[in-house]
């Protein structure tokens, strides 16, 4: 299949192929993605693509990257990630790592975030060797759990690859361009008490006890951040920053003084405030507990630990980024923004022109029967064949 050749029709029908297969790996966080990057590696290689893996610590997980076409400027990365969250617990009607089509819907986790795009891309790659310039494939890992993985392969990049005119973040945008994301700040904290009978709370620590102080200093600072909304352009919903406790672990028995309370929060900021700054007070607030519970039990204390964090991505004037994509996806519409984080701000960060778009809806996202209507791969297989006539000049 050549450009000349390729019809939109002929490129979704293959990328609905290749979704098939991405689906039936089963790619949550908790588990390796290794047999995926095997597939989209060898995949590549057969288009005489070289890869190049950057692994997490252990090496049970990688990002994976190469380039298509001339190793030349004012290329395009796609940029999505290969890991989805879990199914446990949700009440799905079909089996969610088997694509089931029903009607205009492809049911299956990941359809909607992100496998369809990660798919568009791999089977517009023949097409992408005709261009004067390249395009750069760039899939992560452990997106789901905080943007853990994609940081060491953008540097990789912005040292290695030849410098692209723009970053597109395939995340489930029905192919409209959002501009804009909040960051995110994710803390697991640890209170250790002392346990004795609940009756006899001089002889111990209720590790419960001390973090609803902690809890309710942060239910205090959910409330004022909810009054403040930052002088920002970008149309967020809701406008303001947002914490949330999302886990509470703790204790044995109504009648024990609780040995351990772990619970977890996260805060997510528009671009503009800093949740560093914004969570230093409460970090001040649980070192000052620590020292006073160690005072009476030297096992006791609290520790809060970042689980992860990622930047917001903010909307850039004038951005090249933004121009081309709107160009490619036939958007004129208004600015958008998205609350939920992205490895878009990451991309940003490192110093690319950067935005999101890509196929479905974040309305399907992390849902049971996960789904993506197949006229969203349609726009998306337009989009990639006129991403590799624009490359070809």
């Amino acid at each position: 299949m050549s450009i000349q050749s390729a019809s939109s029709e002929q490129l979704a029908a293959e990328a609905i192929d290749l979704l098939g297969r991405l689906v039936a790996f089963d790619t949550t966080s908790r588990n390796s993605n290794l047999a995926l990057i095997d597939f989209v590696e060898a995949r590549l290689a057969n288009l005489g693509v070289t890869c190049t893996r950057v692994a997490n610590a252990d090496g049970s997980k990688c990002n994976l990257y190469g380039t298509i076409g001339p190793a030349v400027e004012n290329g395009v990365v796609l940029s999505g990630h290969t890991d989805v969250v879990p199914v446990d617990g949700q009440d799905w009607q079909t089996d969610p790592f088997a694509l089931i089509r029903r009607g205009e819907r492809l049911y299956g986790r990941g359809t909607a975030d992100m496998k369809s795009f990660l798919a568009l891309a791999l089977a517009a790659a023949p097409l992408f060797r005709e261009g004067g310039r390249p395009v750069h494939l760039a899939f992560s890992y452990d997106e789901e759990v905080g943007c853990i993985g994609a940081p060491a392969m953008i540097r990789e990049l912005a040292a290695q690859v030849p410098r692209p005119t723009a970053v597109v973040v395939g995340e489930p945008t029905n192919m409209e361009v959002v501009s804009a994301h909040k960051a995110i700040s994710t803390w697991i904290v640890t209170v250790t008490g002392h346990e004795a009978h609940s009756s006899l709370t001089h002889l111990g620590v209720s590790a419960n006890m001390a973090a609803v102080r902690l809890m309710h200093s942060l239910s205090q600072l959910a409330d004022r951040l909810r009054q403040e909304v930052p002088a920002s352009a970008a149309p967020f919903m809701p406008p303001h920053a947002t914490l949330t406790i999302g886990q509470i672990n703790g204790g044995t028995a109504v009648n024990i003084l609780a040995r351990e309370c772990v619970f977890a929060f996260d805060l997510r900021c528009p671009p503009g405030l800093e949740p560093d700054q914004l969570i230093a007070p409460f970090l001040r607030e649980a070192a000052e507990l620590d020292a006073e519970l160690k005072q009476r039990f030297p096992e006791c204390g609290v520790a809060a630990v970042r689980r992860s964090g990622a930047p917001a991505l903010a909307p850039e004037a004038d951005g090249e980024a933004e121009r081309l994509v709107r160009r490619l996806a036939g958007d004129n519409g208004p600015a958008r923004a998205a609350s939920y984080a992205a490895e878009a701000g990451q991309y940003q960060q490192a110093g690319f022109s950067t935005v999101i778009c890509g196929p479905g809806s974040i309305e399907q996202a992390h849902q049971p029967d996960e789904f993506i209507e197949t006229a969203q791969i349609e726009r998306g297989a337009a989009f990639m064949l006129r991403l590799a006539e624009a490359l070809r000049v």
